[in-house]
């Protein structure tokens, strides 16, 4: 037995060590909360033996999840997405359920199952990881493509489902003749919970916030943000319903308040780590050595469910319309168990409707299945292009699209993404008369934009053939319009083979992966952090009554300081109306011919830093280094790009071509 302080140190100790290793594994926090549970259980290690200590304290992780998808919550949302949230996740879910009571008959030899305990397991079954899929998706940037939008919607969907699923279950463990008074009373609970709450809490509920929040205090909003939420959910448990619901239906009232963005942050913290303890509790229930004993059975419960929403699940993406590589790729980002699959399968074991045994089996499975999720989802493409036959050819018509419109240009700039950043960009270009192709994964903005004129296709520009069907080998510059670092090292990958000498720039959040982007290739990484705050102090100046002059300045030479590109520029004929700017730091090009004295001397051997010019880069046969060293020789048709000022540049420019 342990102290409730030791339990405490060992599960924050466990939590803590295999959240860190899972991370650096690139796999999901929720599967290191799982393997530390396993570990640390009283099956394994017995660390933690006593799970009654924190099982009720990690219920409370459910709730506030609940809540945040209560927050989260939009009719609006659901009207627009009604057809895929309700027609493909609807009958998903529904299918899922009812498709398990026939496959318990085939276990009855082994484990017999009611039809209530099936209906039960179906709805744990039918669940899919929120967690897992959308951290994936987002990586890839593929939550806007079409595939995308479907396995939002069936998420979405489950996420629903989970409400009255949690009110069903409990009502099933009761006698066969009890079992439809049970759900007419729980029906009967729900609404007059739903009336009171509505339209009672619709009405009080933005007022009474509007009088805490007046109060201008941090942790009085907090206290109420958890008497609001947990008061809900002893409401609801009071009436023989979930704590759950009553969490989800606080979260809905909530997010109809201008204050939801704020409780969302406040609430946070909260949810995440709780949550994670419920996981850990979760885990702590496996019992290895039962899984060991049916190993079998567990390979199969794990085979046969994946493949069996893999199948269903692309099935009813092409009944809804999806092309068949879309189907399967929506099949495929949704074939594994969830996070909910475990809240339902914690209740089930809690009703005593199935075998402990058929328990610890299925929790195995669904653990495994999850740790497959991210293999699934990553291989995707490679899988799609075996079995989806036309894949193939929508991929070519794709690439020939791209082709069609970069056929014509030379010189022209690549963008890749086109949303906001992208299409300020493609418009400063416009105006300045250079030609671009822009590439986005996103179908309804590259009709939009398209139908408007833009020259975007749609296409991803971390592949290859993307690229080099927008004609990278003719293009003048590569830009990252998006601040997603993996997928930006991607494009800087497929750039450095396709044309190294071709400059690509990278926009990023801040400078934190600075050294990664520039190491795989950037010419230059702007991080929209360090420009948000120039300009924050640009204007505060101007206000503070700072000469307009001085500012301008200022900022200028803050950018010299963190981008090289723009130390200094090359200047033209119409910079000389400004006097002021004469003497001021200057880019200058010297291109070098056979007969010039600097070629095949060594760049230290000229003695330009004496003069007080700098040698920023030397360009040869295309290809441009930066900051070259002093033991460079000098070749015929080299390029110098110096910088310093007017006379010292003269002065340095006599220097490498004096005959």
């Amino acid at each position: 037995m342990h102290s409730p302080l030791e339990l405490t140190l060992v599960l924050l100790a466990a939590a803590v060590f295999g959240v860190v290793a899972f991370r650096m594994l690139q796999l999901p926090p929720m599967l290191g909360y799982l393997a530390v549970g396993i570990l640390i259980g009283p099956h394994a290690l017995g660390l933690a033996s006593d799970s009654g200590q924190t099982k009720y304290l990690a219920e409370f992780g459910v709730v506030f999840l609940m809540f945040s998808i209560g927050l989260e919550f939009s009719l609006a949302k659901l009207r627009a997405m009604k057809r895929l949230v309700f027609g493909l996740g609807g009958s998903q879910v529904i299918l899922s359920m009812l498709a398990v009571v026939p496959a318990s008959w085939m276990f009855n030899w082994l484990f017999p199952l009611s039809w209530q305990a099936s209906v039960a397991l179906g709805g744990a079954l039918a669940m899919s990881s929120t967690a897992i899929v959308s951290k994936m998706l987002s990586e890839r940037m593929e939550l806007e493509s079409e595939h995308g939008r479907n396995i939002i919607s069936i998420l979405l969907f489950q996420d629903l489902a989970v409400v009255p699923l949690l009110i069903v279950i409990p009502a099933l463990s009761r006698d066969p003749g009890d079992l439809a008074f049970a759900l007419g009373l729980a029906t009967v609970k729900i609404a007059v919970a739903l009336g009171a709450i509505f339209f009672l809490g619709q009405r009080l509920m933005s007022r009474w916030f509007h009088v805490v929040a007046a109060r201008r205090s941090q942790e009085l909003f907090m206290l109420n943000l958890l008497l609001v939420t947990l008061g809900m959910a002893a409401l609801t448990e009071r009436l023989g319903l979930s704590m759950a619901l009553g969490a989800f239906m606080a979260g809905m009232l909530i997010s109809e308040t201008p204050y939801r963005h704020q409780v969302e942050e406040d609430i946070k913290p909260f949810r995440d780590v709780l949550l994670g303890l419920f996981f850990v509790t979760i885990g702590m229930l496996l019992n290895v050595r039962v899984v060991f004993d049916h190993v079998w059975l567990v390979l199969a419960l794990l085979i046969v469910p994946i493949l069996f929403k893999l199948v269903l699940i692309a099935a009813l993406a092409r009944l809804f319309g999806s092309r068949q590589g879309v189907a399967i790729r929506t099949g495929l980002g949704l074939a594994q168990a969830g996070e909910f699959g475990f809240v339902l399968l914690n209740q089930i074991d809690g009703m005593g409707l199935v075998d402990p045994v058929l328990i610890q089996v299925i929790l195995a499975s669904m653990l495994l299945s999850m740790l497959a999720a991210p293999f699934l989802i990553q291989y995707s493409d490679a899988i799609v292009l075996r079995f989806a036959a036309n894949e193939w050819l929508l991929q070519s018509l794709n690439m020939t699209r791209i082709a069609a419109q970069s056929l014509q240009t030379e010189k022209h700039a690549i963008i890749c993404g086109y949303g906001r950043s992208g299409q300020n960009l493609a418009h400063m270009l416009e105006r300045e008369g250079i030609t671009y192709v822009a590439l986005d994964l996103d179908p309804d903005r590259v009709r939009d934009a398209a139908a408007a004129g833009d020259t975007v296709v749609y296409g991803d520009a971390g592949r290859r053939e993307a690229l080099i069907a927008a004609g990278i080998h003719r293009a003048a510059l590569v830009v990252v319009t998006y601040a997603n670092t993996p997928s930006a090292v991607k494009v800087l990958h497929h750039v450095q083979e396709l044309a190294p000498a071709l400059p690509v720039l990278v926009r990023t959040v801040d400078d934190s992966e600075l050294d990664i982007l520039q190491k795989a290739g950037a010419t230059e990484v702007v991080p929209e952090i360090i420009e948000g705050s120039l300009m924050l102090a640009s204007h505060a100046l101007v206000l503070l009554g700072v000469p307009m002059r001085r500012v301008v300045r200022g900022v200028q030479q803050a950018r010299d300081a963190r981008y090289s590109l723009l130390r200094g520029y090359f200047h033209g004929r119409d910079d000389e109306e400004d006097m002021v700017e004469r003497d001021t730091v200057r880019l200058h090009a010297v291109s070098l011919g056979p007969e010039h004295t600097a070629v095949g001397r060594r760049l230290g051997a000229l003695g330009l830093e004496r003069i007080g010019v700098e040698v920023t880069a030397v360009r040869r046969r295309g290809i441009r280094a930066f900051d070259p060293e002093p033991d460079t020789v000098l070749e015929p048709g080299d390029i110098v790009v110096l910088r310093g000022t007017p006379e010292a540049l003269e002065s340095a420019e006599e220097r490498l071509i004096k005959d």
